[in-house]
């Protein structure tokens, strides 16, 4: 119960020990380190350095001479004297590289080994005390107060590790692996330190499953040799990818590297995979959901992404569509919001054919994450014509830092995004303004024929400017033949097309804003088999379902928002 009210409190102050309680608790592992070096020292000045004569790799082949495979079985035991220590290169985040390699060697090194020489000192002269060794070891007079340091440092050290697995979730969420969580940024300095609260929370039941199932630290401990052996040999596997790939090593090197370390990893693997009956094989579960849930996303993620660049419109559709795009052009703008960030979503296609308008604006919205605090507002928008000018149609891919507040209300999006179109547009018009008439940027489409059509209370339209509101209508009657067939305007300078564009947002941004939003439905072929069925239809499905998505987190009301879900078999 003690251990429980201990996890307890430990991920509730989680969020906060990210980046506060952390300063405090370096000294701590200090003063823990201080202790195993101190009570090592003391142990080998009152028992003697025999256990020095543990250096001599006699005493492992004598000790597999006499029982094999007794001593193949405490090899996974073995290894837990070094696990652990390499938390300290979770600190990667925040210290050079260097500065963690010296305090590797010069303090946490060094008196592990002290600590472990002591024990074994403390051992030779005490060989029926093997039951807790390292209390059994301290001096009677600082017994309490190392107990009190100990169970701190373990509490430091659990902290060291869930931060580390925020980080590998975090970069598994960036890599597509794993359903998007909130991840909350504890520090505008350094980017590690984040506080992810449903990973928080799942940890800690995790925990509390396993104290409660196992109620033995032997159980807990021959399941957490698995884990390390693991991550070994992971480490293994992608340090000779990055020798060959990267590096580009000499094929010698690599195999000395892979033959010597897998060896070795393998051989304490083996022996800790025969705990798997005392406790390794809840870890085994756990780790396997685990991965059925990355594998599942990443799966279904790549389906999705693969329908949606199949199924996007081409430009030669937009050419023969026109200006007006096949529909009538309504006053407004349309802000499509899609994960697509080349290209037109299909899901535009089947809002001009279901919708019996489309507004004259239209922006095709991303929204995307990049590793810095804070993005200026000058340089959130990023802005591409597509198609010709008379289209009136953008990209834009809105960026976030990790620090700034993604939930705005939709009227301050709406105003920066106004801003950063027409910022833009007046960037274009002096960037054009600037070359020559045979230049033509490769964006740039042929000009498409002015069209005048009658709207039915009499007034003219030009369907290369939709319902333009500084269009002056012509007094003089146009006869129905010339309405009906192309015309050909002078072309205006580019201070003129400024002007009348600008005031065309300007018209637009009047009339209010729509959102479009894509939440496409991915399904399974019904000739697909089975296994393929269950995973895109029901589990990929649930987790989509349950993940966030970025354009939900701003607070836009229902009637400024339209939610369509087409349906898509892969």
């Amino acid at each position: 119960m003690i251990s429980v009210a201990l996890l307890v409190i430990l991920f509730s102050v989680q969020r906060y020990a990210t980046s506060k309680v952390g300063f405090a608790l370096g000294p701590s592992l200090l003063v823990w380190f201080c202790c195993l070096g101190g009570i090592g020292i003391y142990n080998l000045s009152l028992f003697g350095p025999t256990a020095f004569m543990a250096f001599n790799p006699l005493y492992i082949i004598y000790y597999f001479g006499r029982n094999p495979f007794q001593a193949w079985l405490s090899l996974g035991g073995c290894l837990l004297c070094a696990t652990g220590s390499e938390a300290i290169f979770s600190n990667l985040c925040h210290f050079p590289v260097r500065y963690v390699q010296y305090m590797f060697m010069l303090l946490v090194l060094p008196c592990l080994v002290l600590a472990y020489l002591g024990q074994a000192a403390f051992l030779i002269a005490n060989p029926k005390s093997s039951e807790q060794v390292f209390f059994s070891s301290i001096p009677i007079g600082v017994f309490w107060p190392v107990f009190l340091v100990a169970n701190l440092a373990a509490l430091i050290a659990s902290r060291t590790m869930t931060v580390a697995i925020f980080q590998c979730l975090k970069q598994s969420i960036a890599l597509g692996c794993f359903p998007r969580l909130k991840i909350v940024h504890t520090s505008r300095k350094f980017m590690a330190k984040i506080y992810i609260p449903v990973v928080n929370w799942l940890l800690l039941v995790s925990c509390l499953g396993f104290i409660v199932l196992f109620r033995s630290i032997y159980d807990v401990g021959n399941a957490y040799a698995i884990a390390e052996l693991g991550v070994m040999i992971m480490a293994t596997v992608y340090v000779t990818i990055i020798m060959l790939l990267i590096w580009e090593s000499n094929i010698v090197k690599v195999l000395s590297f892979v033959i010597t370390f897998l060896f070795l990893e393998l051989i304490f693997f083996s022996s800790a995979l025969s705990s798997v009956g005392d406790g390794g094989w809840a870890l085994l579960i756990f780790a396997s959901v685990l991965f059925m849930i990355m594998f599942i996303w990443n799966y279904g993620s790549k389906l999705k992404y693969d329908s949606e660049v199949k199924q996007k419109l081409s430009k030669d559709l937009m050419r023969k569509l026109g200006p007006n795009l096949g529909t009538i052009r309504a006053p407004g703008l349309g802000l499509v919001c899609s994960d697509i960030v080349k290209g037109v979503p299909a899901i535009f296609g089947h809002f001009l054919t279901s919708l019996p308008a489309i507004h004259s604006i239209i922006v095709f919205v991303c929204i995307r994450n990049v590793p810095v605090p804070v993005v200026p507002q000058s340089e959130r928008f990023l802005f591409q014509r597509v198609c010709s000018r008379g289209y009136h149609m953008f990209r834009c891919i809105a960026r976030y830092g990790y620090k700034d507040k993604k939930q705005e209300h939709h009227s301050v999006f709406e105003r920066l995004l106004i801003e950063g179109l027409e910022k833009f547009i007046q960037r274009e018009a002096v960037e054009l303004s600037l070359q020559s008439e045979d230049d033509v940027d490769s964006d740039e489409e042929p000009p498409t024929p002015v069209k005048i059509i009658t709207a039915p209370n009499g007034s003219l339209y030009s369907l290369d400017v939709p319902l333009l509101a500084d269009y002056t209508p012509s007094t003089e009657v146009i006869p129905e033949a010339i309405c009906s067939t192309p015309q050909h305007d002078p072309v205006l300078d580019y201070a003129q097309n400024l002007e009348l564009e600008l005031a065309f947002i300007k018209q637009s941004k009047q009339s209010g804003a729509v959102y479009l939003i894509d939440s496409p439905i991915i399904k399974a072929r019904k000739d697909s088999w089975f296994f393929k069925k269950l995973m895109i239809n029901y589990f990929f499905a649930f987790l989509r379902n349950n993940c966030r998505r970025a354009i939900m987190l701003m607070s836009i009301p229902h009637s400024n928002m339209m939610q369509v879900r087409m349906t898509s078999y892969v």
